[in-house]
């Protein structure tokens, strides 16, 4: 035991190797910042944009994959019709993506005709 003690004591300490460390760590970040957090703050950003271009007539998706037209547009919601008859407010941020007249959902599949 006492010799285990001693080879220990007389191990080499890592002085100074603190700061070799800290590049690859910042240089991770800056990959993990390009490849993941970017792109995800653009895309963001587009979606936010595009609802703030909504208007009456358009249909949306949201949330849970309804689909609607927007009736009614106010300051944090939209009115939707989601059937015949039946209108729901939801709020703005709850849409995930609206459609021109004539477009399809991303993963909607072709109507057949």
């Amino acid at each position: 035991m006492t010799q285990m003690m001693n080879l220990l004591a007389q191990a080499p300490t890592g002085g100074g190797g603190g700061n070799l460390m800290l590049i690859p760590m910042v240089l991770l970040f800056g990959i993990f910042y390009m490849m993941v957090i970017r792109p995800q703050q653009r895309k963001e950003k587009e979606r936010l944009a595009m609802i703030g271009e909504a208007k009456k007539g358009n249909r949306v998706i949201f949330g849970g994959g309804i689909f609607g037209v927007i009736t009614n547009v106010k300051d944090n919601k939209f009115t939707v019709k989601i059937a015949d008859n039946v209108k729901i407010d939801i709020l703005k941020s709850a849409v995930t993506q609206v459609l021109e007249k004539g477009d399809q959902a991303v993963d909607e599949e072709p109507t057949k005709k």
